[in-house]
């Protein structure tokens, strides 16, 4: 019989570690939770540098609203954030960072150097941090905003630098970060160096097209229709390719929730059912679709890495994929009901219940051959409270 062993608590050393392991998965995790925050913090120019594709170096700089000089040592306290201040703010998440992890998981598994000034500071703070110790904090002078430096990934933690990848894989890890940050941000100029070469440059003129020229070049410019759709509670904006730049991989697909770039396989399913007509099994369409939604209807605390979500009503949104997509290529998006035969009730389906399956799928739009001035909804037909359909007279 196996002897009982006895249960103790872990330092805190042990646990930080533990607990970075799941922010920090890759040097693109790293890159991705620095440039979030100097998102947040309203920086319009970022910077991001790499060495040894990200493992041996890694500095962001920005132009935000930097850290209050007392907040400073605060900031790399495990759960320490300014972005919600209760529970109740989980409801109605508006920022990419949130669960107050990132700085002090970083700072756990590496060596950090943070330089930062508020706007109305006469100098700024310095700190450097080794393996989640502080070695110094003192007042230092630098430019508003916010840079950190971050060397020697995982050089404390030898289980977890073994398993990353070749110098060149963790570096294309991070340059596909920058472009979903570049299109997901298009009013912020996002410049990323590998090794000291530029590999992206974005303007941050708030136009996506130029976003998408400056990931894809210009030979995919001629082949994008932008989607622009609103149902009331899906509101999606952006592009889709048509078939002739589908890819056998879905790497040209980027999706967004409120701006956060987030993986979905069930939008993706979505927005390909748009194509079943269009593209051979096994090719898969270009897109760049950003999703606003309300914030209470979409839960981003799923996942450390915040690349989940969950949608109080995914099948609507997967719906209003398909539908954004096929209106923006300039198909039918089903059989359509004529607005004269709602209020006549004299419709081309025969019954109400047939009306109702209809409206249902948002499938009501003029037979006149203009453009809806306004296309109905489901919640636009039907009475909010118990959902049962409007009498027709």
């Amino acid at each position: 019989m196996q002897t009982a062993k006895r249960i103790q608590v872990l330092s805190k050393h042990t646990a930080n570690q533990i607990a970075a392991g799941e922010v920090v998965e890759r040097p693109a995790s790293i890159v991705k939770e620095l440039v979030e925050n100097s998102i947040d913090a309203g920086s319009t120019a970022i910077t991001i540098e790499i060495n040894g594709g990200g493992i041996d170096y890694i500095k962001i700089t920005d132009n935000g609203s930097g850290i209050l000089a007392e907040d400073v040592p605060t900031a790399f306290l495990r759960h320490a954030t300014s972005k919600i201040s209760s529970a109740d703010d989980l409801g109605h998440i508006s920022t990419l960072g949130f669960r107050g992890e990132a700085l002090s998981s970083i700072a756990a598994v590496s060596r950090l150097t943070m330089r930062t000034r508020t706007k109305n500071a006469e100098s700024g703070t310095k700190i450097h941090i080794e393996g989640g110790d502080i070695k110094e904090c003192a007042e230092c002078g630098c430019a508003e905003g916010t840079a950190i430096e971050v060397r020697n990934v995982f050089y404390n933690v030898p289980a977890r630098l073994k398993f990353l990848k070749s110098q060149r894989a963790e570096g294309a890890a991070i340059s596909d970060y920058a472009a979903r940050a570049i299109m997901g941000n298009p009013g912020v100029s996002i410049k990323l160096l590998n090794n000291g070469k530029v590999i992206y440059h974005s303007p941050g003129d708030g136009q996506l097209r130029s976003a998408i020229f400056c990931i894809y070049g210009g030979e995919v410019l001629p082949h994008i229709k932008e989607v622009d759709y609103d149902d009331g509670r899906f509101r999606i904006t952006g592009y889709v390719g048509t078939e002739s730049i589908s890819r056998p991989n879905r790497q040209q697909q980027s999706l967004y929730i409120n701006s956060r770039y987030v993986r979905s396989q069930q939008i993706s399913y979505g927005v390909q059912r748009a194509f079943d007509t269009r593209i051979m099994v096994g090719k898969f369409p270009f897109y760049v679709l950003d999703i606003g939604v309300n914030y209470e209807d979409v839960d981003v605390n799923v996942h450390p890495n915040k690349m989940e979500v969950r949608f109080k009503d995914e099948q609507g949104a997967v719906r209003a994929a398909t539908i954004a997509t096929r209106m923006a290529l300039g198909d039918p998006v089903a059989p359509t009901i004529r607005r004269e035969d709602i209020i006549t009730k004299k419709t081309a389906f025969g019954s109400i219940n047939a009306l109702n399956a209809a409206v249902r799928q948002e499938i009501v739009q003029p037979t006149d051959g203009k453009k809806p001035d306004k296309q109905l909804s489901y919640s636009e037909l039907f009475k909010p409270a118990d959902k049962s359909p409007l009498k027709l007279k």
